[in-house]
């Protein structure tokens, strides 16, 4: 392997980006997309699944060490944000301290998290809205509310159904707001972010009156003897599954070239966003073990379970439970597209991806033509795939992406001393150090089967990468 696969993207080109895309986020737009992208499926089911299957009460615990984690790639993000305010996110960065090989990996690893996050996500709004019109009478066929293939004891098969319509209607719907501009994109988001919080906080408020006491005791479970199943290791898991439950803040970095005051406010909507949202879930975490013991909280809808357990006390309350989990859950799917299609932007202006990619809107000044494909290929995968496996994919892509930046953090304080920095990660290589170890620590527990589709995943990417960016790669071109 020759060094010209390693060859690295002028710094300054990150430091100084072109003014193609509009620049019309404020602080405030970037800590609400932060939440909008974070507080979703986490907050609405996986609490209750890891407080009945791991950790118990104590799950307030595992969201504290998860959160921990997070902040800690929170902080390396933050610096990379402020210095090179692009859209590339990870991706720029690593061209920059890497070269453009691994730049490339990691953008593909990318657009693998935020295409199969949207997905997933998209499915699961489908099932709250199908429920939320069974309450209304409005009955959709089974032939246009579900996946058209499934995969089952190690073989796919035909589900009988023609596509998932609803998660299809809501990709098409987000990305229409996404083209029509980051700003009006950015108050939609800032209005469905109210909502859901708002709905969280009553289930907190209201909740509190309803706690038992009892259903704490014992706070920390006694293990069964299996590594996972309470005491502290329980805590431990239960910290790497509510992992996916802080997924999504690293979609706000690229949206640095459309913020108004990047080097600012981008660490302001990083760290900000997460600390909420940290709080959110452990007070929700709290409410919910308090009213209902937490062996019987392995259910799809935990809030709306502990709202039944109250009587007639939290009915009311019901409706708008599933009214912010589709808010929550639309928030995230803006967030991740954008996201997406920024990635698919910023390495088409480096010429590894079609230069059809990184069209700007005259009017509007966003992708438009990321923005539709990505609409397209996140559609066929939601209409016609399960939750289940568009999931799966979801965790790795991220914990890829925190580890590469962590590291790239210290390579770059070593190779560039010299770069005005208007945030530094403080304690470097500590808090770097500590992120990428967390972060691959929990990479290394997750299953074969999703490291298998990783690995067919960065193969397909290589392949486009040696068969056509390396061709057309600018950085290339400009060397030779």
């Amino acid at each position: 392997m020759t060094s010209k696969y390693f060859k690295k993207k002028d710094i300054t080109s990150s430091l100084y980006p072109s003014g193609d895309l509009k620049r019309s986020l404020s602080a405030s737009n970037l800590i609400t997309l932060g939440i909008g992208a974070i507080v979703g499926t986490g907050i609405f089911v996986i609490t209750g699944q890891a407080a009945s299957l791991y950790a118990g009460p104590a799950l307030t615990f595992s969201f504290l060490i998860s959160a921990f984690g997070c902040v800690m790639a929170g902080l390396c993000y933050a610096e990379f944000a402020a210095m090179m305010p692009v859209a590339g996110s990870v991706y720029s960065y690593s061209y920059t301290t890497t070269g453009e090989m691994p730049a490339w990996f990691i953008g593909w690893t990318l657009i693998l998290e935020y295409l199969f996050a949207c997905s997933s996500v998209a499915v699961g709004w489908s099932g709250y809205m199908t429920s939320l019109l069974d309450g209304w009478n409005i009955h959709l066929p089974t032939s246009i509310a579900q996946a058209a293939f499934d995969h089952v004891n190690n073989r796919w098969i035909w589900t009988g159904s023609l596509i998932n319509f609803p998660a299809v209607f809501i990709i098409a719907v987000i990305s229409a707001l996404l083209i029509g501009g980051i700003k009006q994109s950015a108050l939609i988001n800032n209005v469905i972010v109210v909502i859901k919080v708002g709905v969280i906080l009553l289930f907190i408020g209201f909740g509190l009156s309803f706690i038992d006491t009892g259903n704490w005791h014992p706070y920390i479970p006694q293990n069964t003897g299996k590594f996972g199943e309470y005491g502290w290791s329980g805590i431990l898991r239960g910290a790497g599954v509510v992992f996916y439950a802080y997924l999504g803040f690293d979609a706000l970095s690229t949206a640095a070239q459309e913020a108004r005051n990047p080097q600012k406010d981008m660490p302001k909507g990083i760290l900000v966003s997460l600390i909420i949202c940290a709080i959110l879930y452990v007070s929700v975490t709290a409410v919910l073990t308090g009213i209902v013991n937490y062996k019987e909280l392995n259910v799809p809808a935990p809030i709306a379970l502990a709202i039944d357990r109250t009587g007639e006390g939290l009915s009311w309350l019901s409706p708008f439970i599933k009214l912010g989990a589709i808010a929550g859950l639309s928030s995230v799917i803006l967030v991740m597209m954008m996201g997406q299609s920024r990635i698919y932007y910023a390495i088409s202006k480096d010429g590894l991806l079609p230069k059809i990619f990184s069209k700007v809107h005259k009017k509007h000044r966003v992708p438009q033509n990321a923005t539709i494909f990505a609409c397209v290929v996140t559609g066929l995968f939601a209409g016609l795939f399960p939750l289940h496996v568009l999931s799966e994919l979801v965790s790795i892509g991220t914990l890829l992406a925190f580890t590469i930046v962590c590291i790239s953090v210290i390579i770059l304080r070593k190779t560039r001393p010299d770069l005005e920095r208007p945030f530094k990660t403080p304690l470097v290589p500590l808090v770097p150090l500590l992120g990428a170890g967390i972060c691959f620590l929990q990479m290394i527990s997750l299953p074969w089967s999703t490291w298998l589709r990783l690995i067919v995943w960065t193969a397909t990417g290589f392949v486009i990468y040696f068969t056509y960016g390396i061709k057309h790669s600018v950085v290339q071109r400009k060397n030779e």
